[in-house]
């Protein structure tokens, strides 16, 4: 059901669809998350789509689906929302309550959006997927974003795989252009309402906001002919290549966004531009994504399961 393993799907009839409600609220539940199918199923997107972009560049040729289109038209729309819902004047700096009122408008057309993306024969499934997407833009309550949300995202696009929307030749549009927008928008919407980082570790965390470009990016460059890990830091590279890779374009919008030496504001990823190849860079960023977003109880308290991310036991 997932990219690169099958090209069938269950049929829709099957599946007994239902707007996910049972959230991890308990430390002693993460085992049982990480035994999930959900987790099986995730992570085994994740590594697909890792082994799809590796080696290709942003803007090579790559078929895009109607169901991909409509994904971006769907992106497009929330980056819309964004200009016709501006800042609103307040005493602090960050958290800007006009996120609220742009959110709001999220919560209530999701599942309209989602209904645009999925084919009528499978439109039962669209408030479980809906979810997804509604988590996947950051806590209205909070006005925070973070690793957590995108992960939302990730499982967002990888209900609609298990579902046949997306299918095994879509792969890399669903990096380099689905996702690649919503970070966009995901950008976009952390300036302008200054959104605060979810579950930040400062300095010490690899980005205040995402994680995905970084495994994703890192797997686009190994084997390049030219461009090592270290070049990374270089200003000049980063400026010349940033539309070619999604782990650059990531460094710049570090850079636009935080001031200072890169050794002292991205102290993680200045100690990863000192490993020797993109392949290791790849495989230590996967173990660590892990071990710091999804197995950290607070990132991950937040999940829904439902009938296409169950929580039963992996059977695969």
């Amino acid at each position: 059901h997932l990219p690169g393993t099958s090209e069938e799907v269950s049929p829709p009839i099957q599946h007994n669809f239902m707007i996910p409600r049972k959230e991890i609220n308990m430390v002693s539940d993460m085992a049982k998350w990480k035994r999930s199918q959900a987790y099986a199923d995730y992570m085994g997107f994740i590594l697909t789509l890792n082994e799809g972009v590796k080696g290709k560049k942003l803007t090579c040729e790559y078929k895009v689906s109607e169901p991909i289109e409509k994904l971006v038209a769907l992106l497009n729309t929330l980056d819309r929302w964004i200009d016709e819902t501006p800042p609103v004047d307040q005493p602090s700096r960050f958290g800007n309550k006009a996120f609220r009122t742009w959110y709001a408008k999220l919560d209530q057309e999701a599942e309209k959006l989602v209904a645009t993306v999925v084919p009528k024969h499978l439109a039962d499934a669209a408030p479980e997927v809906a979810v997804y997407l509604k988590e996947s833009v950051g806590n209205s309550t909070r006005i925070d974003y973070g690793t957590g949300h995108e992960a939302a995202f990730a499982a967002f696009l990888c209900c609609l795989c298990k579902i046949g929307v997306l299918r095994v030749d879509d792969q890399m549009a669903i990096v380099f252009k689905v996702f690649n927008r919503y970070l966009e928008v995901m950008r976009k919407l952390q300036k302008t309402y200054r959104m605060e980082p979810a579950g930040s570790q400062g300095v010490w965390g690899l980005d205040d906001f995402q994680f995905l470009p970084f495994i994703w990016g890192s797997s686009q460059l190994i084997d390049h002919p030219n461009l090592e890990p270290r070049h990374f830091v270089d200003e000049k590279v980063v400026n010349e290549n940033h539309k070619d890779f999604m782990f650059l374009e990531c460094i710049l919008f570090i850079t636009e966004m935080k001031t200072g030496p890169f050794a002292e504001h991205s102290n993680q990823l200045w100690n990863i531009s000192a490993v020797p190849s993109w392949s290791k860079v790849n495989q230590g960023l996967i173990r660590m994504y892990k071990a710091e977003c999804l197995e950290k109880f607070p990132v991950i308290q937040h999940f829904k399961f439902g009938s296409l991310l169950p929580i039963q036991p992996g059977t695969s």
